[in-house]
């Protein structure tokens, strides 16, 4: 027993250090990232809690441009014909000419706000059928026209709105701090249907924090009342629904096939469930939460955790392994974890000195940002402020 365990850190510690080895380059920002990133041909575009959106070349993580607002960029910033768009904590949506950081537009909303210390994410803008959708912390659920920043229509919410939406057969998805998930017209923002959470004792209102996933006739998301919610998407009425006792669920689900993948929160695991009835198919331990969501590549699963460190699922072998540790959490780990890669004695996640144990869990270089694969190189940005270019390891025979 002893010599298979051995074996299996001696693998696991390997796998790291191929990973680092395997760093392509990596460029500080001058805050934290929990932005996603987007690439095109030569670029990688990404926000900063410094209130800047960077442009850095994919080939070598050169500076080419940034462009500064007066709040926190942290949605993922949308391309679009030869603009970039982004939302930021100042209230405002921007559009930037792409090779030269001109401003083309500017939308003002009715102002950002922000829930609680746990709601890390901004609405990211998504395009369909030539209108430009988003959620802001106004309560408001707004398209636009991409061209020139113009209003089409507004919908009122009762709550904050930081989900990104999910545009699907002329209705908009998305969900609200008030609870409810809603779905609209996209032509006008008449209201189709409303589903109300059910709540929990701790989070009676069910906030929904993040965006949704589709998977045939059902939309897919989760909730703050601990609850994954599949529902009809022409009715609103629910298929299934699943319990993740004592967690909340803030990642929007990766589906791939018939099977759902997502990371929680407080029960710190990467589990796979049915996406058909919600049953559970798989469940992987972790020692932190999960909020960005997970992407596939080659038949592969990567994501990112709290704990700095990035993961990946080989599915035809279901491993679950460390590919890389970011510089935060290689220099910080000791102060969170002790050496069985548990909680130190005495540290509380939800005690008196919460927001100082949450300021260290960021200093891990925790990574909320959702990656991105382009040619053989996996971009993702941490808490530290640090965006991070890595090739993927090599598939083992």
């Amino acid at each position: 027993m002893i010599k298979i365990l051995n074996l299996l850190l001696l693998t696991l510690s390997t796998s790291v250090l191929f990973a680092q080895n395997a760093l392509v380059w990596d460029f500080k920002t001058q805050g934290r990232v929990y932005s996603s990133p987007v690439v095109d041909d030569s670029n990688i575009y990404i926000g900063s809690n410094d209130s800047c959106l960077y442009v850095l070349g994919k080939e070598k993580g050169r500076l080419k441009w940034k462009f500064k607002t007066k709040g926190e960029v942290k949605s993922r910033p949308l391309l679009y014909k030869n603009t970039v768009i982004i939302n930021s904590t100042d209230g405002s949506i921007y559009a930037i000419n792409k090779q030269n950081s001109e401003i083309q537009w500017v939308f003002k909303t009715e102002g950002e706000q922000r829930k609680d210390i746990w709601d890390y994410f901004l609405s990211s803008p998504v395009i369909k059928n030539g209108k430009l959708i988003l959620g802001s912390g106004d309560g408001h659920v707004y398209s636009i026209d991409p061209n020139n920043g113009k209003l089409i229509w507004k919908y009122k919410t009762e709550g904050i709105v930081h989900a990104t939406p999910l545009v699907h057969d002329n209705k908009v998805l998305i969900g609200s701090f008030d609870g409810y998930f809603y779905s609209l017209n996209a032509e006008n923002g008449q209201l189709i249907w409303k589903f109300k959470t059910v709540g929990d004792a701790y989070f009676p209102k069910g906030e929904i924090q993040k965006g949704a996933a589709l998977y045939s006739n059902s939309v897919i998301f989760g909730s703050r009342d601990y609850n994954l919610y599949a529902l009809n998407i022409e009715t609103g009425r629910g298929v299934w629904n699943y319990k993740e006792k004592g967690s909340w669920v803030i990642a929007t689900p990766l589906v791939i096939d018939n099977n759902i993948h997502v990371g929680t929160s407080d029960s710190h695991r990467f589990c796979s469930l049915s996406a058909i009835d919600g049953s559970e198919v798989s469940s992987y331990p972790l020692n932190m939460r999960v909020y960005g969501s997970a992407i596939q590549h080659d038949n592969d699963i990567y994501f990112g955790c709290f704990n700095g460190k990035l993961y990946q699922i080989d599915q035809s072998k279901e491993k679950l392994k460390v590919i890389f540790q970011t510089s935060g959490s290689k220099k910080n780990y000791s102060e969170v974890y002790n050496d069985k890669d548990e909680f130190k004695t005495g540290f509380e996640l939800y005690g008196e000195d919460f927001m100082k144990v949450e300021k260290n869990i960021l200093d891990l270089g925790a990574i909320l940002s959702t990656p991105v694969i382009d040619n053989g190189i996996i971009y993702f940005g941490d808490a530290n402020g640090v965006v991070y270019a890595l090739k993927l390891p090599k598939k083992s025979i």
